[in-house]
């Protein structure tokens, strides 16, 4: 690791307007003609508050990183049909000027499928109401939602090219383990250079789908955790003469609920870091700083099982959650300076984060008495899952709850067909009987006198973003639930999004209470966080409270995301940003059992640690 690699002259403010670029010649990388290295960090804007961005990029320029790696997610950019937002914390097109301002290149990858732990791996949930929807592939009503898309995004991004920080682009994202349609990615390349984009094309899979995701024109990188012997001189086997990039070396790992959460070996990571290095190969830290699935946005595996993946993203990064240092910040920051050779920059000083104590959640109201008040039910004689529901100028509802509220006469054996997408609450007028999902597809409902009301509210957990299971992510009732085998039918259908004007309402209406010593939910608990000083980052304990079982919490509007008894998240990360001086309000969906209290805490608890095998 002697060889010295000064980048200082390279930086994108310093080759403003260049014309080269980034180009490969003889198995190495050029910029503007030098020889360059790819020291890279992925660091996703969506995940970070706004305010944060330019903190985590100077801790990037102090680990000795001269490159910032994003996804760009499309289910957020284009929430509706044909409603564009590059606003606020999705105002891409300053997120890249600030990375070029503070000394940073950008490999961009721009979908449109990203992966990434995020719902639906990004895609937009409306395609899928589309019953023949063949996503990632050439079927015509993906390639045309794609092409309105791109139409929109790559306006911000080509005039960041030669005047900004972008230095490849990277064509979709891991096709190789998907690998449905072989023209498929040679339309997204295209789909690319149509619209604009000169830079170095990229591509990027794991070593299994390596030869499956390549396309002509664009370099193929791996991605891993462990360097198994001879890994990178098998990506000389797909193209020869290039050079070698890891463009994902895995840092941590993420957490599903249920499980561990898990944490890779800081000393075996920078080792392997030094050994990819050694080699003379460029590299990329996925993730340099994870961030947080803010919301509904986290995605699920679905393997053996179906899995829902936490809240945190920690994923064991460079950076905590909450932007801190860890070990593996120091230790990269060393083997670093010993190849760069110059002075790094001083990293920048921590913030403190506060613990503000116990928070009373004093008043609630119950989901009965919200809905006539606030939701006007959809009137359907079938069970409508939530894509397809006429909301949202027909782009039907993305993510959060459904209540599915029928007429019975009589009890007996409630069962789903597998039709319940994620998981059901099931209550008998405002009864709890019980729950169904993946495990539990069938129910006794008890007898009873005359007509009553049957209501099964059904979570979205979040949608599966990785595999081949990407065509069947519809969420909420997906068919006909039976009772005594008689399919249930004359359905009132109220979506409960949980969006911001919902929760702005929810604040208006009458019927809160305060709470009693025991309650049963569904319900919105709400109280007050009250700050003297500037605000600061602090941690949102449930579960260690007598009674929160799971639910999402809100702050001022903004959606915290989900908690959830079985860990092993116990605590919900809060930005400072985000809260007041003075009065800070607090709201809580709890679906089953309430609490009185919530803990505001200074360190984060993320659950029981598994090493990653």
């Amino acid at each position: 690791l002697s060889s010295r690699f000064n980048w200082s002259e390279l930086t994108p403010l310093g080759l403003w307007g260049r014309t080269l670029g980034l180009q490969t010649e003889n198995s190495q990388f050029l910029l503007e003609g030098m020889p360059f290295r790819i020291f890279g960090g992925s660091m996703h804007y969506f995940r970070v508050p706004r305010e944060y961005w330019e903190d985590r990029m100077l801790k990037m320029k102090a680990c000795g990183l001269n490159t910032l790696t994003t996804y760009v997610p499309w289910n957020l950019h284009e929430k509706e049909r044909g409603k564009f937002d590059f606003s606020q914390n999705l105002d891409l097109e300053a997120f890249l000027s600030l990375a070029a301002k503070n000394g940073l290149w950008v490999i961009l990858r721009p979908g449109p499928y990203i992966c990434s732990e995020w719902d639906l791996g990004g895609l937009p949930s409306w395609l899928l109401q589309d019953p023949e929807m063949q996503l990632r592939t050439t079927y015509k009503g993906f390639t045309e939602a794609v092409d309105a898309y791109f139409d929109h995004l790559m306006r911000v991004v080509v005039p960041l090219q030669a005047r900004g920080p972008i230095i490849a682009v990277q064509v979709e994202n891991e096709y190789g383990s998907y690998a449905k349609d072989p023209n498929y990615m040679t339309y997204v390349k295209m789909a690319l250079l149509k619209r604009g984009i000169v830079e170095l094309l990229m591509t990027s899979d794991n070593k299994n789908g390596l030869s499956f995701g390549l396309v002509e024109g664009a370099l193929a990188t791996v991605n891993f955790q462990k360097l198994e012997p001879g890994l990178l001189k098998y990506l000389d086997t797909v193209q020869r003469d290039q050079p070698k990039m890891v463009m994902e070396y895995w840092t941590g790992w993420f957490d599903n609920w249920g499980g561990p959460h898990y944490v890779f070996d800081a000393d075996e990571m920078v080792t392997t870091v030094a050994s990819v290095l050694k080699t003379g190969a460029s590299i990329n830290l996925y993730m340099f700083h994870g961030g947080t699935n803010f919301g509904f946005m986290n995605g699920a595996l679905e393997a053996d099982e179906y899995k829902s993946d936490v809240t945190s993203y920690d994923y064991d990064a460079v950076l905590t959650e909450a932007g801190d240092y860890t070990s593996k910040f120091f230790k990269l920051r060393q083997l670093f300076s010993v190849i760069i050779g110059h002075p790094l920059p001083l990293p920048p000083m921590i913030e403190s984060k506060a613990s503000y104590g116990a928070i009373l959640l004093h008043q609630y109201i119950s989901l009965w008495d919200v809905l006539p008040s606030l939701l006007q039910p959809i009137k359907s004689e079938f069970p409508v899952n939530m894509e397809n529901l006429h909301l949202n100028d027909s782009t039907g509802q993305s993510f959060g709850y459904v209540l599915y509220e029928t007429v019975i006469f009589g009890g007996g054996q409630l069962h789903t067909r597998n039709h319940v997408r994620d998981r059901a609450q099931v209550f008998v007028n405002t009864v709890y009987v019980g729950e169904l999902d993946y495990n539990t597809v069938e129910l006794f409902i008890p007898e009873g006198q005359g007509f009553r009301q049957l209501k099964l509210l059904v979570e979205n957990r979040g949608r599966v973003n990785y595999g081949l299971a990407l065509n069947e992510q519809r969420k909420g009732l997906i068919g006909d639930v039976f009772l005594n085998k008689n399919p249930l039918r004359n359905f009132k259908i109220y979506s409960l999004e949980m969006k911001p004007a919902f929760m702005k309402s929810l604040q208006q209406v009458s019927g809160w209470s305060s709470v009693p010593d025991y309650f049963v939910g569904p319900a919105f608990f709400r109280g007050r966080l009250w700050i003297e000083q500037q605000p600061q980052d602090t941690f949102l304990k449930l579960q260690a409270s007598p009674g929160w079982e799971k639910g999402v919490v809100f702050v001022n509007g903004q959606n915290l995301g989900r908690y959830w008894k079985i860990g092993p998240q116990e605590t919900l990360y809060l930005p400072g940003p985000w809260l007041k001086k003075g009065d800070n309000e607090i709201v809580i969906f709890e679906e089953r059992t309430a609490g009185r209290i919530i803990q505001s805490v200074d360190i984060p608890y993320l659950g029981r640690t598994q090493y990653v095998d």
